[in-house]
């Protein structure tokens, strides 16, 4: 069975606190918040892959010009 802590949300303006028990620390110090059918999810932030976030770019019906007529054949480079 998972523990269960009864603890007060601290109100400060518009921000709200939530002290979370030492036996919940978490070994981060940012996370990531959000409701979930009425309950508050809080997990460790995990930067996104950049395929992760082009996943979420919406299509585009925009012509976009993807020519290379103006860059060096691969073969001219030097390094």
């Amino acid at each position: 069975m998972t523990a269960e802590y009864h603890v007060k949300i601290i109100q400060d303006g518009n921000t709200q606190t939530l002290p979370i028990p030492q036996e919940l620390n978490l070994s981060t110090s940012e996370v990531t918040i959000r409701k979930e059918e009425g309950k508050l999810i809080i997990e460790p932030y995990q930067k996104k892959s950049l395929l992760e976030v082009l996943a979420t770019l919406e299509d585009s019906e925009e012509d976009i010009d993807v020519s290379d007529e103006d860059l060096l054949p691969l073969d001219d480079i030097e390094i």
